[in-house]
C-alpha cells in the first residue's frame, strides 16, 4: 500500500504539489482565523445571575431571593449544576451547563426561566441581572486613573471612569464588560436627626415614601393655544441639596409645614465601600477592568482597547493620566515569539544535520518543508474544534516539533538506505 502510494505521487508531482499548496493555504487562513490568547480557557459554561437586594441579611437574602431563583434555574434545559452563594445585600446564583452548549443559547435559556421568577416570587426592591458574557479568563486588561496634579478627587476620577470611559470601551468590538474599581461613589445622602422625628412623630417610612414621590416626572399631554402646541409637564426630578431639603413631609396642627430640611442633614458623601484600589504602594487609585467576550481573539481585543484610550486621551482632563496594571498581550506576544524562535531552530539544526551527515541538499527540504506543513494542518484541526492558541496549545505543538523532526530525519535516514541498497543490487 505504501509502495503505491509513493509510486503514484512520483507520477503525479503537479497533483501532489498542488495538494501541498492547497493544504498550506487552508492552514494559513486557518492559524489568522484562530483566537490568540495566553491562558487556556478550562472553565465550564456557566451563566451567573446576581440580584441585589440592599441592606438585607443574609439569612433574608437567602430566603427571598437565592432559593426561588436556585429552584426555578433547576428546570433549564442543559443545565448540570446550579449554585447559589447569599450575602449581604447581594445573592449570585452560577448556573452550569453541559460541555458543548453554545454559551449564547444558555444565557437565553436562563433568561426565559429569570423571566418566569422575577414577576411573582422575588421581593420589589430585588433588582436582577445576568453576568457578561465572558468566562473566567475574560480579564485581559487593567488601567488606573490618578491625578498627579491633585486637582481632582478620587470621586472626580471614578465619576470619569463610570461616566466616560467606561462606556466608550464598552463600545469596543468583542468587549463585554468593563467593570470600574476604587474610588469613590458620590450620592446623595440623607442623614435623619432622631430627635426632630420624635418631635413631630414622623415615622421613618414616611420619610422615605416622601422622598420617592418627590422625584417624580409627569406629563399631561398638550393644550392648543391659537395655532401652536403647549407641553403639559410636572418637572419634579430632585437635581441639587435645595430640592432634597425642600421635600415636604407634613403639616403641624398651626399649619406650618415640616420638610426633610428641618429633620436632617443632606449632604453629598461617598458611598459606603468595602474594599479600595491603591496603586504601587502610592495611595488610592480609581480604575477599570475590561473583559474580554466569550471566544474571541484576546491580542485584536487589547490592542483595540490601547487604540480606543490613546484616542480618549486628549479628552481627559488636565493632569489625568490612565497607567496601565495589567495587560495580557505581552504573555501572549512571548507565547508565540518563543513558538517562532523554536521553529526557526528546528529549521536551522535539521537542515545542518540532513546536509552534514547525508550531503544531500534536497533531502534537507524535505525536513523543512514537512515541519510548517504539519503546524499548518494543526491550526486547521484547531481552528474546526473551536480550540484557541494559548500556551498549552502553542507549547504542544512546540514539543510535537521535536517529534516531527526525529521522524523526519528517521525517514530521510531510511529513504537514503534503501536507494543505495538498491544501486547496490543493481550496477
Amino acid at each position: 500500500m505504501i509502495a503505491k502510494l509513493i509510486r503514484w505521487s512520483i507520477l503525479n508531482r503537479f497533483l501532489v504539489l498542488l495538494v501541498t499548496a492547497m493544504i498550506a493555504a487552508w492552514g494559513v487562513w486557518a492559524m489568522l482565523r484562530t483566537p490568540l490568547d495566553a491562558i487556556p480557557d478550562l472553565s465550564d459554561v456557566q451563566v451567573i445571575i446576581r440580584t441585589t437586594f440592599p441592606g438585607q441579611a443574609p439569612q433574608i437574602v437567602e430566603n427571598q431571593v437565592t432559593y426561588p431563583l436556585a429552584t426555578t434555574m433547576l428546570s433549564v434545559p442543559g443545565a448540570r449544576t446550579v449554585r447559589g452563594y447569599s450575602m449581604f445585600g447581594d445573592s449570585f446564583v452560577y448556573v452550569l451547563f453541559e460541555d458543548g452548549t453554545d454559551p449564547y443559547w444558555a444565557r437565553s435559556r436562563v433568561l426565559e426561566y429569570l423571566s418566569q421568577v422575577q414577576a411573582s416570587r422575588l421581593p420589589a426592591q430585588a433588582r436582577t441581572a445576568i453576568g457578561p458574557d465572558a468566562t473566567g479568563v475574560g480579564w485581559v486588561y487593567e488601567y488606573a486613573l490618578i491625578d498627579r496634579s491633585g486637582r481632582m478627587d478620587l470621586s472626580q476620577l471614578r465619576a470619569l471612569q463610570d461616566w466616560f470611559l467606561k462606556y466608550e470601551l464598552k463600545a469596543v468590538p468583542n468587549v463585554s464588560e468593563v467593570a470600574s474599581v476604587g474610588g469613590m461613589v458620590r450620592q446623595y445622602q440623607i442623614v435623619l436627626d432622631p430627635d426632630r422625628l420624635r418631635s413631630f412623630n414622623i415615622p421613618h417610612m414616611k420619610v422615605v415614601e416622601a422622598v420617592q414621590r418627590a422625584n417624580q416626572e409627569t406629563g399631561g399631554s398638550v393644550l392648543e393655544l391659537g395655532e401652536a402646541e403647549y407641553m403639559v409637564r410636572a418637572s419634579g426630578y430632585l437635581q441639587s441639596l435645595d430640592d432634597f431639603r425642600k421635600i415636604p413631609l407634613m403639616t403641624t396642627e398651626a399649619g406650618v409645614p415640616v420638610r426633610l430640611g428641618d429633620v436632617a442633614r443632606i449632604q453629598v458623601g461617598p458611598e459606603m465601600r468595602r474594599g479600595i484600589a491603591e496603586l504601587n504602594g502610592e495611595g488610592e487609585v480609581a480604575g477599570g477592568i475590561v473583559v474580554m467576550r466569550y471566544g474571541k481573539n484576546a491580542l485584536e481585543t487589547i490592542a483595540a482597547v490601547k487604540a480606543k484610550l490613546e484616542q480618549l486621551k486628549p479628552s481627559l482632563p488636565p493632569g489625568v493620566e490612565i497607567v496601565p496594571t495589567y495587560d495580557r498581550s505581552s504573555l501572549i506576544k512571548r507565547a508565540v515569539r518563543n513558538l517562532s524562535e523554536k521553529l526557526i531552530e528546528e529549521f536551522v539544526v535539521v537542515a545542518l544535520v540532513c546536509l552534514v551527515f547525508l550531503f544531500h541538499l534536497r533531502s534537507a527540504f524535505v525536513a523543512i518543508i514537512s515541519l510548517p506543513l504539519g503546524i499548518l494542518i494543526a491550526f486547521v484541526v484547531m481552528n474546526y474544534q473551536g480550540v484557541n492558541a494559548n500556551i498549552m496549545s502553542l507549547g504542544g505543538i512546540a514539543i510535537a516539533i521535536g517529534a516531527m523532526v526525529d521522524a523526519a530525519v528517521v525517514m530521510i535516514e531510511n529513504a537514503h538506505k534503501h536507494i543505495e541498497a538498491w544501486h547496490g543490487a543493481h550496477p
